[in-house]
């Protein structure tokens, strides 16, 4: 788990970049180096609440493919439980804002999508090795 101190800073880094990405429609905060970025709108398990968090992603055919690191903690990242609890959410890309509902790749699909996501974001690689979890790779299919 990361120190209080570090997610605090998180929470707010992320409020942020939410903001800009929104006030932007991604111009600010819509690239991190090689990678693209979302924002994704999922439903809180415990309040029931909109929960918006800005994330990498690589595309699959229509589908976003989205890394639940949360930076090689031990716990899967908050909005991975929420959509384990409630597969419907939202994302953002640019001002486009899409329905989708969200699965866990396969071991199949993971193993395919990896050097992908990889390839974007080396670091992943890096949180693979610091926690004894399996990284969920989570795809997000639109809905029609």
């Amino acid at each position: 788990m990361a120190p209080p101190n570090n997610r605090l800073m998180i929470r707010a880094l992320s409020a942020l970049h939410r903001c800009l990405y929104r006030a932007t429609g991604g111009l600010i905060g819509g690239r991190f180096g090689k990678a693209n970025i979302l924002l994704l709108t999922t439903t809180g398990r415990k309040t029931g609440r909109k929960r918006t968090t800005p994330l990498l992603y690589i595309k699959d055919g229509d589908d976003f493919v989205l890394v639940a690191s949360n930076a090689g903690d031990d716990r899967d990242p908050g909005w991975c439980l929420n959509l384990k609890a409630n597969p419907h959410a939202q994302v953002q890309v640019g001002w486009a804002r899409t329905p989708v509902t969200a699965r866990q790749a396969s071991p199949e699909e993971k193993a395919r999508l990896w050097p992908r996501v990889i390839d974007v974001y080396p670091g992943y690689d890096d949180y693979a090795t610091r926690t004894s979890r399996e990284i969920p790779v989570v795809i997000l299919t639109p809905d029609t």
